[in-house]
């Protein structure tokens, strides 16, 4: 696996905004975005054992394996040269205080911040 894959739900505008964020900061040749909806997307969440109904968390898929929730965001941001920083200082909290954020903010997102009829990348 070359780049690492990053799972997301390609109608929810927050999820959209955090790919847009990191087309615009993350090396070109680090990501390849799929969104849920997607053939690829299903294709990826029944290979490995997701469901393919409604997605819960961002998934990162790289060379490590899969990684999900908090730590999945974190290891997103720790491929990002110049938030490698960050991202190791908050691995430093708890994990289950930031599952904890993440999934308020996961089960809030679409009542948070709307749902789109389009995506930040294009459904191949």
């Amino acid at each position: 696996m070359e780049k690492s894959i990053i799972v997301f739900d390609g109608e929810c505008n927050l999820c959209n905004g955090v790919v847009g964020w990191l087309l615009k900061f993350a090396p070109e040749d680090i990501f390849h975005f799929v969104p849920f909806q997607s053939p690829k997307g299903q294709e990826l969440l029944k290979k490995h054992g997701f469901s393919t109904r409604q997605l819960e968390t961002v998934i990162l898929f790289d060379k490590n394996g899969k990684h999900t929730h908090s730590d999945g965001f974190l290891k997103i941001i720790s491929k990002i040269p110049k938030w490698k920083l960050v991202a190791a200082l908050l691995a430093f909290v708890p994990r289950i205080i930031r599952d904890t954020i993440y999934n308020m903010a996961s089960k809030n997102r679409v009542k948070w911040f709307g749902k789109s009829r389009t995506c930040t990348v294009s459904f191949k």
